[in-house]
């Protein structure tokens, strides 16, 4: 039997124990010596994030060869056109190599959280929401596809992994789980899928 947390990792946390500089970490949050981190989350993007005390299981999560789908609400600036969210169903090219093809779809704004500190907004500049699912993980990727096909990112918050959700979790708060191993990674087939 593995632990695992499901963590909501607020905006401006590392997705570590410690850091040298001062900056908020999970030790902030979570006090679990013993688990460590299966795919990490960047400083200034926000939500889940799994934690496990069993290596196999962190394995089985963090391997990009397992390509388990991740799920993301992507708030960018401008008003995003279905040929740019065509562009991002069928992969894009970014300079360490084309991405897989990912599930992509405009959204409304969902009723998030508030983030602190609050994106800047502008009277003379639109944005829009997206939700994008991608089987990979590379550094930065999805602010990397989203800039490339004209709409940087404001902001970026995973909602799922592979058959874990953050359902009503908000941020800095987890919920513990005991996994049986070995876990088998059942693909979540989003309604508007093509798959």
């Amino acid at each position: 039997m593995a632990r695992l947390i499901l963590f909501n990792k607020p905006f401006n946390v590392l997705s570590q124990f410690s850091d040298e500089q001062g900056r908020a970490t999970l030790a902030d949050f979570v006090c679990a010596p013993a688990c460590r981190v299966a795919g990490r989350l960047d400083y200034d993007s926000e939500g889940l994030l799994l934690l496990t005390d069993d290596g196999r299981l962190q394995q089985q999560i963090a391997n990009p060869s397992n390509k388990q789908w991740k799920t993301y609400l992507v708030q960018v600036e401008g008003t995003l056109d279905e040929g740019a969210v065509a562009r991002l169903t069928e992969g894009v090219s970014l300079n360490d190599g084309p991405t897989l093809p990912a599930r992509a779809r405009r959204i409304s704004p969902p009723p998030l959280w508030d983030r602190n500190p609050p994106i800047r907004t502008r009277k003379t500049v639109p944005d829009s929401w997206l939700e994008l699912s991608i089987r990979e993980g590379r550094n930065r990727q999805i602010r990397r596809m989203t800039a490339l096909v004209g709409f940087p990112t404001l902001r970026l918050v995973r909602t799922t992994i592979g058959q874990w959700s953050l359902e009503d979790l908000q941020p800095g708060q987890y919920r513990e789980l005991t996994v049986d191993m070995p876990v088998v990674f059942t693909q979540r087939k989003e309604p508007w899928s093509k798959q």
